[in-house]
């Protein structure tokens, strides 16, 4: 779009917002020592030598003139925990720093407790920018603590963390800690998947009692309104817990799959037949011609493994959708995006090897 004059302010602001940004509060005082303090995630570096940053404020900003006057400014950066700090300062009023733990730096200018880092600055420069003004400063002290920072993009405040887990050994991959990491970036996978399949997706772990869900991703049509995380799955039926069984080690999974098989659920042979198919494609497939008991409608439903550093089945990825609405066909358009889905999450937990080599 290069017409000025069909250019939509709320669109551009859409398309603006998709940019993930970090989320800041700048401070400063004027000339009688009065405090303001305005949230901005329009904050970028600039140079390093000098050590140069920027930030941006509407001129219609209440508290524009302050700024404006002012010789300095601190640049808080807010950590995770802080969405109700960010909240108070993009609110106009003269009370925002009440209940706000806050020492002064240098020019008294108020640093706020608890942020990600801060940047102490002496204004060199202000530029005009259409209804804003950049101000750019020169950092003459700054910090960082160590707390997660606070991201924000399309209208939601967010958690950073790290895309992958990096180079790490298989010992550090079977740490608790490098799991519950694995488990962020799973997480963090889903809402893409969900938008890239058009469906309902699951993540699943391996439980004390089998298959268990630990997130759902609900697509523009969600499967059901049946979506708890918590729900254990039965290890032969469904297809998330197919996969587990086809590549779980037995001494993890054996004790639940006999228990099924003697419950009737499946013969032993079916279940020999089913893990070697899975493993043949590498994904399992429920279709069910019933009504799921989650999800109260017939289903259809594809499960990918994904593996982690070690090599070990971390999670299973499962799509999920009315039966009129997912093609059960194994070579369909869905069974392929899951894998390849499902092979990029294992690829961010540091696996290396293909799937198609595992189930050799």
């Amino acid at each position: 779009m290069s017409d000025r004059a069909a250019i939509d302010p709320r669109a551009l602001r859409d398309v603006l917002g998709t940019f993930v940004t970090g989320v800041t509060v700048v401070t400063a005082v004027d000339g009688q020592g009065r405090k303001y303090g305005v949230t901005a995630n329009s904050f970028s570096s600039v140079s390093l030598d000098p050590p140069l940053v920027l930030w941006s404020q509407s001129t219609t900003s209440t508290s524009h003139a302050a700024f404006r006057d002012s010789d300095r400014f601190v640049v808080n950066i807010l950590s995770s925990e802080q969405i109700e700090v960010s909240n108070r300062f993009a609110k106009s009023g003269d009370r925002k720093f009440e209940g706000v733990a806050v020492k002064s730096g240098i020019g008294d200018v108020p640093v706020i407790d608890g942020c990600a880092a801060y940047l102490e600055c002496k204004k060199l420069q202000t530029v005009p920018g259409g209804d804003h003004v950049v101000y750019i400063g020169q950092v003459e002290n700054f910090h960082k603590t160590g707390r997660k920072p606070l991201a924000f993009g399309s209208g939601k405040y967010m958690v950073a963390y790290a895309h992958d887990l990096g180079q790490i050994s298989p010992e550090l991959g079977a740490a608790n800690v490098a799991h519950i990491e694995a488990v962020r970036v799973g997480c963090a996978a889903l809402p893409e998947i969900a938008l890239e399949l058009g469906h309902t997706v699951s993540l699943a772990v391996w439980g004390n009692r089998g298959p268990t869900i630990i997130r759902w991703e609900p697509s523009a049509k969600p499967v059901s309104a049946n979506l708890r995380t918590g729900v254990v799955l039965t290890s032969t039926q469904s297809a998330t817990g197919q996969v587990f069984a086809a590549f779980l080690p037995r001494e993890i999974c054996g004790d639940i799959l006999d228990a099924e098989i003697r419950q009737g659920l499946v013969a032993r042979d079916e279940l020999d037949a089913v893990i070697a198919e899975v493993k043949r494609r590498g994904i399992g497939r429920a279709a069910l011609a019933k009504q799921s008991p989650i999800h109260k409608v017939a289903i259809n439903a594809f499960s990918a493994p994904i593996f982690d550093v070690s090599g070990m089945i971390a999670f299973v990825l499962t799509v999920s959708g009315k039966s009129d609405e997912i093609d059960p066909a194994w070579d369909g358009n869905i069974p392929r995006a899951l894998r390849a889905a499902a092979d990029m999450v294992s690829r961010r937990l540091g696996f290396k090897m293909p799937v198609s080599a595992l189930a050799q």
